[in-house]
């Protein structure tokens, strides 16, 4: 199947009349669909439309803006089974973490729903007699919001229904890897009644699309995830014209293993965390840092798991472990494990690629665990997207934490203890947007804010309330009901 852009409402092919190809990574040889191979032209005509549907949407009530994103979460749940099993299929991850990925997106869009009914503001007492003092939020306009391919749906939600509850409109560009996901979410907003040129969709094999809408001047907000190395660019081209711009960028995520910690918990936390859609998530648990009294002992529970992982095709139940992404990223992910063996650390398992017909036509590996690393050492840190772990041992609580921050990113961290005072310290010394007790750091709630620090991001939160304070602004409003002139901090 061939699928189109959406643009002003309704589905048209790229002016380039060309497509690409994507395929399925469990097996390359079978073609998920072709999709529009996007230029320049393209986004101009997308952001136009855009910028038509603006004022009209802009003055929609929000909520009866808030009814259209409930009807889109109702339509997401009554399909959610085909879509996750397309989303599997175009990248890969197992099918009960598509299903999770759809769910995702279902309740960010019944949670933005109700958002239309609290956009609340502020009354406050005036300094002078018969005056009146109140806030209110206000849209910003058009909106690019670019996505990566690993949470090809959950990710476009966080985005777009922030920005559709507020009153903004959004040209929204996919990752090459996975359009077929986000085509599907553009076309339940559709039937559930977005009006045409509120929500436009454009694929592109390349990046020049995506460079275009960045920096078109009609565009007023750029929402990116990606790598920090791309992010910095996307910052350096909105920096030009002081567009207003969230940036979701790159993780070197840890969890801290005290000696008192379960290390039952413990385990299925590292590798759920480690190998959770094939490592490729910001929020993968690449290191562990164990403490030496339960180092041995975790090393041993630990890679006796990750060998018992079943790897192949996520649309087979049974299986725990599905493919990498390309060629590419099984290309960075074979350079970082020979990087660990030169560094010197000790290659507990995996580290190759599995055998077998079974695995003979897509991108998998097998998952890797590193023991006895240094924590300058480059697998532990920098970012490999992939199903490799790093354990480093440590004396005490204060070495593990010291440990954890010394990495340029600050998302997410964990730490296993019984131990409620380490927690507790742990909690507040750790360097990361997002923290968890006895818990693994992948697991995020749509209602809670989630992004990170340092290079993870720009300050900005998605999800939760806080998503709203991107996608709108303020503005502060005064009625003076005297009949005369009145002057704050003059007269007062």
């Amino acid at each position: 199947m061939t699928y189109k852009n959406f643009i002003g409402g309704e589905w048209v092919d790229s002016a380039t009349a060309k497509v690409f190809e994507k395929t399925n990574p469990a097996d390359t040889s079978e073609v998920v669909g072709e999709f529009q191979d996007s230029n320049v032209q393209d986004v101009e005509h997308a952001v136009a439309a855009a910028l038509r549907a603006y004022p009209s949407w802009r003055l929609t009530p929000a909520p009866k803006r808030g009814e259209i994103l409930y009807r889109a979460a109702q339509l997401l749940m009554e399909r959610k089974e085909d879509l996750a099993w397309q989303m599997t299929r175009e990248m890969g991850k197992v099918l009960v973490e598509a299903r999770g990925d759809v769910q995702e997106a279902i309740d960010m869009a019944y949670y933005m729903a109700g958002e239309g009914r609290r956009q609340f503001g502020q009354t406050t007492p005036s300094e002078l007699p018969d005056k009146y003092c109140m806030t209110e939020r206000v849209p910003i306009g058009v909106c690019a919001l670019i996505t990566p391919w690993n949470f090809p749906m959950a990710i476009p939600a966080w985005k777009c229904m922030p920005a559709l509850i507020c009153g903004n409109t959004v040209v929204m560009k996919p990752s090459p890897e996975s359009p077929l996901s986000m085509y599907n979410f553009v076309e339940v907003l559709e039937e559930a009644g977005v009006p045409g040129g509120v929500v436009n969709f454009v694929a592109s094999s390349s990046s020049s699309a995506g460079q275009a809408l960045i920096a078109h001047p009609d565009v007023r907000a750029v929402s990116f995830t990606g790598s920090t190395e791309v992010g910095r660019q996307v910052a350096q081209t909105c920096a030009g014209t002081f567009k207003r711009l969230t940036l979701e960028m790159g993780g070197k995520n840890v969890i801290l293993v005290m000696e008192d910690a379960d290390l039952r918990l413990a385990i299925d936390g590292a590798i759920w965390g480690g190998f959770g859609t094939t490592g490729q998530r910001c929020t993968a648990a690449s290191r562990v840092v164990v403490h030496k009294r339960v180092y041995k002992e975790f090393c041993k529970g630990f890679v006796e798991r990750a060998r018992s992982l079943k790897i192949g095709n996520g649309l087979d139940p049974s299986v725990e472990v599905g493919p990498l992404i390309n060629r590419k990223q099984l290309n960075k992910v074979e350079e970082y494990v020979g990087i660990g063996k030169e560094e010197g650390a000790s290659l507990l398992c995996g580290g190759e690629q599995p055998q077998g017909e079974a695995h003979a036509r897509g991108w998998f590996y097998l998952p890797t665990i590193f023991g006895d690393c240094h924590p300058r050492m480059r697998i532990v840190q920098e970012e490999i997207f992939g199903p490799v772990v790093a354990l480093i041992p440590c004396e005490n609580l204060e070495e593990a934490i010291e440990i954890g921050n010394a990495v340029p990113y600050g998302l997410s961290s964990a730490i296993y203890t019984q131990d409620v005072n380490k927690a507790f310290h742990a909690m507040r010394e750790m360097e990361t947007g997002i923290f968890y007790v006895n818990a693994s750091t992948i697991g995020a709630e749509t209602h809670l804010p989630f992004g990170g620090v340092k290079q993870t991001g720009n300050g900005h939160r998605e999800a939760a309330v806080a998503a709203l304070e991107f996608y709108s602004e303020w503005k502060s409003i005064y009625v003076d009901f005297s009949g005369k002139l009145q002057r704050a901090q003059i007269d007062s």
